[in-house]
């Protein structure tokens, strides 16, 4: 008697103690649990309408299931899929389905203890509880976590008490990853159906839904070995029979008819067995799906990335059931900006295997007007928006926003900076081509032919905190510790971030935050979320913003093709167009963001996956063209309009070039950096005078500075420079090498003409009138070169 006291107490004890692990599970993980009513999107069918910023019909949103494969947006009813498949499924999958309420105990038993032995918690879960993991829980991205199967518990069960049981299982079948199709996966029953078979979901007979329901736990080795995963079919029809799902003469018919999984050419006997088994083409697959693509035809796929942005910036705002629940959204979306973007990237020309990403926004409220996720080709595109997801390294892209720094600081474009390797450092970048030319050039002559040791010293110069904490105003974040690196382009960004951290220039220095949605009615025409109005952060003042839009503006306009231009396949005809190229490391990446006075934009090109382009792959021969296609387009049939000029600008000429200055600095002489801080101090003011315009200009501010000391003797040439370059290759890499032999000593003290008028070296190439070095009176005139807009 005692022992049985005893074992009932231990008995109270546990459940006791069971009671409060749940509670304790329950406090820490099951209070913020998504609603199982978010799947009652199973119920609409694209009836919320969207329309762009003239309230023209741009689509309607379609609903969408996601599992670790993929999304799909083509949702069948159970009645649409053959109930042979769904009966293979069922007892493949969760044999008890029926007879649970959510969860299978036996299998959840049968799962923990798996776990505590061999520590490993998948295993056990139900139709339902997968159906939860892959849309509910999709954020725990299938994490093997006791966090995961509680929750996945609770909102089965929660799921099984709102919902019946055909409703779960239409959901399951439209979630199930069924294999790797090529360029798309393979996700849900009716694609399945379409690519292993060619046929609807709805035909599909009971042989060929055994194998599909047998190839879903690996689908991707199990296609590639049929004779090996065939046994499987025949066990999975014995089951089938056993649950009183298929008769024997069902069964025994089933497994002696003969079945063709694209690709394959197989050999069959009378009785089922094989006679041969090969894979011929397992691009067949994407075939399948293609054909079928093609005959619901490709418009369906317009504006798919803007859509799906739409989606990603309402849903947490008013959640899946009002976002389907039919109604209307208006958007910022320009239909011509869009159609011009989707046909640039139809059109692009681009390296094997390389896919894109296109962003284009509204200097005037950060509205976006266009997205473009990948190279499309006019079948179904991939739902990896690389306009809004992907971040990759932005290269000299980046460089604008550095140089604009430094103007807002009191630089001028005329301020010199040398162009050397560093010294006492152990980072050493180079530039793209692995010369410099040991003098000092001007910030403009820097920034349009990209060089990085220019750029690097500007960044020692001005402190890379500094630049981060810009960078953080325009909406970008930069990695931790990147150092002076972060000064040609290792921040990483997505052409989305980039289209807006450009903006600024068209604007007069004001950054929006881009913003996709307007407006969203019900199907009643309630109001249920309405966007406030814009209002941009300044980050630029308005005179500093000019100066870096005419830097840029000087990227895609200074130089013709020949001479070197990095950006001349970015100009509009008619239009005034400003912007920067980008190359990273081993031609990963390759970027063009830029301006117009109405659309600020940003093109990324690179692989997926990752991995260099070719060599001959520059970002002024790829991205740019792409850019320009989906600009112009943007503005056809638009008033050619002008940026707007502050008060407090004029312009200089110098060295050929015109410039735009502050008018307080217009006549101030250019100041030689070397990024020690010493700029005038620890070098030397150049002594060749600004060439005045034609026009009166206002009397020059005092100059502060003190007067310049008697210039030293002239320095004996210890060293020869190296070789004058020839116009330089489109763009620049950020790789850490070795300083280029012979390296001229920066800190010689030598008189400035030693190092603006040394003699070029004879290359018998056309002059390059930014060379620091030419003798004003042989260059060719600045507006014969490149009259700006």
């Amino acid at each position: 008697m005692r022992f049985l006291r005893g074992v009932s107490l231990g008995l109270l004890t546990l459940l006791l103690l069971a009671v409060a692990g749940v509670a304790a599970l329950w406090w820490i993980w099951g209070r913020d649990l998504p609603s199982v009513t978010d799947l009652d999107v199973l119920e609409f069918s694209g009836q919320t309408r969207v329309y762009d910023r003239q309230n023209t019909l741009i689509g309607t949103l379609t609903p969408s299931l996601s599992s670790a494969g993929g999304t799909n947006r083509n949702l069948l009813k159970l009645g649409q899929i053959s109930p042979w498949l769904q009966k293979a499924v069922i007892t493949s999958e969760d044999r008890r389905f029926y007879e649970h309420h959510g969860v299978d105990y036996i299998g959840i038993t049968r799962g923990l203890l798996k776990g505590l032995l061999q520590n490993d918690l998948e295993g056990g879960s139900s139709i339902t509880q997968q159906v939860v993991k892959n849309t509910l829980l999709a954020d725990l991205q299938s994490a093997r976590t006791a966090e995961r199967k509680f929750k996945e518990a609770l909102l089965a069960y929660q799921l099984d008490r709102n919902y019946d049981k055909d409703r779960i299982l239409s959901a399951y079948l439209n979630i199930i990853y069924w294999g790797d199709g090529g360029r798309d996966d393979i996700v849900g029953a009716g694609t399945a159906a379409r690519a292993y078979f060619g046929k609807p979901a709805s035909d599909l007979n009971l042989a060929e839904s055994v194998y599909l329901a047998t190839i879903i736990p690996a689908p991707n080795r199990r296609y590639k070995q049929f004779a090996a995963f065939r046994p499987l079919m025949r066990d999975l029809l014995s089951r089938m029979v056993e649950d009183g799902r298929v008769t024997q003469a069902e069964a025994d018919a089933a497994w002696k008819t003969p079945i063709y999984p694209a690709g394959w050419r197989i050999g069959w006997n009378a009785d089922g067995t094989l006679r041969s088994a090969v894979l011929e083409n397992p691009g067949r697959l994407q075939d399948n799906m293609n054909v079928a693509e093609a005959a619901q035809g490709t418009g369906r796929y317009a504006s798919q990335y803007y859509l799906q942005a739409v989606e990603k910036e309402l849903l947490p705002r008013i959640g899946r059931k009002a976002l389907y629940g039919g109604g209307k959204i208006m958007t910022g979306m320009s239909v011509a900006a869009q159609q011009a973007a989707e046909r640039a990237s139809l059109n692009a020309s681009l390296p094997d295997g390389a896919t894109l990403g296109i962003a284009l926004v509204s200097p005037q409220n950060g509205e976006v007007l266009a997205l473009v996720g990948q190279k499309l080709t006019g079948g179904r595109p991939s739902d990896w928006d690389n306009a809004l997801q992907a971040r990759r390294q932005v290269g000299s892209s980046i460089k604008p926003l550095l140089y604009t720094l430094a103007l807002q600081q009191g630089w001028k474009q005329s301020d010199t900076v040398l162009d050397s390797p560093l010294v006492g450092t152990s980072y050493q970048p180079q530039n793209y081509d692995g010369r410099w030319t040991g003098r000092y050039v001007t910030m403009r002559y820097a920034l349009d032919h990209s060089l990085n040791l220019p750029t690097v010293r500007i960044a020692q110069e001005l402190g890379v905190p500094t630049f981060e904490d810009k960078l953080r105003q325009l909406g970008l974040t930069p990695p931790p510790e990147a150092g002076l690196s972060l000064s040609i382009g290792t921040l990483e960004a997505s052409p989305l971030q980039m289209a807006a951290a450009y903006a600024p220039f068209a604007n007069g220095g004001l950054y929006y935050v881009p913003s996709l949605v307007r407006r969203v009615e019900d199907a009643r025409g309630q109001v249920l979320y309405e966007r406030p109005a814009p209002v941009g952060k300044r980050v630029w003042d308005a005179q500093t913003a000019w100066l870096g839009l005419d830097m840029i503006r000087g990227v895609v306009n200074d130089l013709t093709s020949y001479q070197g231009g990095l950006a001349t396949r970015a100009q509009i005809p008619g239009w005034p167009v400003g912007g920067k190229t980008g190359t990273t490391n081993d031609v990963k990446d390759l970027w063009f963001a830029g301006v117009t006075p109405t659309v600020a934009g940003a093109v990324w090109v690179g692989r997926q996956e990752g991995g260099p382009l070719p060599g001959w792959a520059y970002s002024g021969e790829i991205p740019t063209p792409v850019w320009q296609q989906a600009v112009s387009g943007a503005l056809t049939g638009q008033p050619v309009r002008s940026f707007q000029e502050p008060e407090g600008i004029t312009y200089r000429v110098v060295r050929q070039v015109e410039m735009a200055f502050r008018v307080a600095q217009a006549d101030d002489e250019p100041t030689a950096r070397d990024g020690s801080g010493n700029g005038n101090g620890g070098f030397f003011r150049r002594s060749r005078p600004v060439e005045q315009p034609a026009v009166q200009q206002s009397a020059p501010e005092p100059d502060p500075s003190p007067p310049e000391e008697p210039l030293p003797d002239p320095v004996p040439e210890v060293q020869d420079f190296p070789a004058e370059p020839e116009p330089l290759p489109p763009e620049d890499q950020m790789e850490d090498v070795p300083p280029v032999d012979p390296l001229p000593d920066p800190t010689i003290d030598a008189p400035p003409e030693d190092l603006y008028n040394a003699p070029p070296a004879d290359s018998g190439s056309a002059q390059d009138p930014y060379d620091p070095s030419a003798d004003p009176g042989d260059a060719v005139p600045y507006n014969e070169i490149a009259p700006l807009n």
